[in-house]
């Protein structure tokens, strides 16, 4: 799994999907889920995205927006339109339910889409998908956007929407799916398209896979977190030695191999801390790499500021769970 793949791997729509709408203005939606992240692709007409705080976003046909949460946001034929906006979130399902679900359709009116080159001038249809982002992991690649990510028709992400619009249209068995998962389809396409722009500023990470040596190095990083590396072997691994892996690996990801590696599986141990409950922090730390629960926790403190049984405490009491009483001193390992 490469670093991008890695990162994306917990994003995965699930009944999420907002309904091929057909809006005639005047109207309003307002976003108010507080989802993570939200994928809004226009297939026909146009309309106007107004973030909290943020400049109005004219989005034309074919063109897709990504926005970052928790702040709401909102969907108009045009700025300052007399519509009542509706609030969106309370046609959403709880998270207990399953996540972000919407009603199909705001006013399923059955007319004839209209195309127009600017919000108001005709019919729109809207498809959006509401991500709910779990885990340590995902975040690192939202701490990589932007509160608004624009990405333009004509690049890797329309021959998903040729899909979506066909499946959109349809009502057959199976319809929820399909479309959470060409909703899927579509974040990526979408993701890559708008790292990939012209002048863009990719992350660091993100670079550097190109790059025949360091990209070999990620790989292998991301594929085998918990083997025993060090420069040397990474370097013999990749066909070049020390110095010269020490030497590209910083410049273009920013930090060391192993400094990276540690940020890396301190990320694993995070979402393994919170997700595996019954799991102690010895076993925790044979995961990501560490024979010694005493090492890990040193390392957990020292790039995540508090120690994992703290960690853990904290997430366990924000989902409303019990406190986890760890057992990683002993290097008690918990019966399967």
């Amino acid at each position: 799994m490469d670093a991008f793949g890695d990162l994306l791997r917990e994003m995965r729509a699930h009944g999420s999907l907002f309904g091929s709408s057909t809006l005639t203005p005047p109207w309003a939606l307002h976003f108010v889920d507080g989802a993570p992240l939200t994928l809004c692709t226009v297939l026909h007409g146009a309309g106007w995205i107004i973030p909290e705080h943020r400049p109005p976003e004219l989005l034309r046909a074919g063109e897709t927006v990504i926005v970052r949460g928790p702040a709401p946001f909102t969907f108009v034929d045009e700025v300052g339109t007399r519509a009542e906006p509706i609030a969106c979130g309370e046609f959403c399902a709880t998270p207990e339910q399953g996540g972000t679900r919407h009603r199909l359709g705001w006013s399923d009116r059955g007319d004839d889409i209209g195309d127009s080159d600017g919000g108001g001038g005709g019919a729109t249809t809207l498809i959006v998908g509401a991500y709910p982002v779990r885990g340590e992991i995902s975040r690192r690649l939202l701490d990589a956007l932007p509160v608004v990510l624009r990405v333009a028709s004509g690049g890797g992400a329309d021959p998903v929407l040729e899909h979506l619009a066909a499946e959109a249209a349809a009502d057959t068995p199976g319809q929820q799916v399909v479309l959470d998962r060409l909703l899927d389809w579509l974040l990526v396409c979408a993701l890559r398209d708008w790292i990939d722009r012209p002048g863009g500023e990719p992350p660091a990470w993100y670079a550097a896979q190109r790059d025949p040596v360091v990209g070999d190095a990620l790989r292998l990083l991301h594929a085998e977190p918990a083997a025993p590396w060090s420069v040397s072997s990474l370097a013999g691994r990749t066909g070049v030695s020390r110095s010269t892996l020490a030497k590209r690996f910083a410049e273009l990801v920013g930090e060391p191999p192993l400094t990276y590696l540690t940020g890396w599986r301190m990320t694993l141990a995070a979402d393994l801390l919170a997700e595996r409950g019954t799991a102690t922090v010895a076993e925790v730390a044979r995961a990501v790499g560490y024979a010694d629960a005493f090492a890990f926790s040193a390392a957990f403190k020292r790039v995540r500021g508090v120690s994992p049984s703290e960690f853990r405490r904290t997430r366990a009491a924000a989902a409303g769970g019990p406190p986890q009483q760890d057992t990683w001193a002993t290097g008690a390992v918990p019966a399967r």
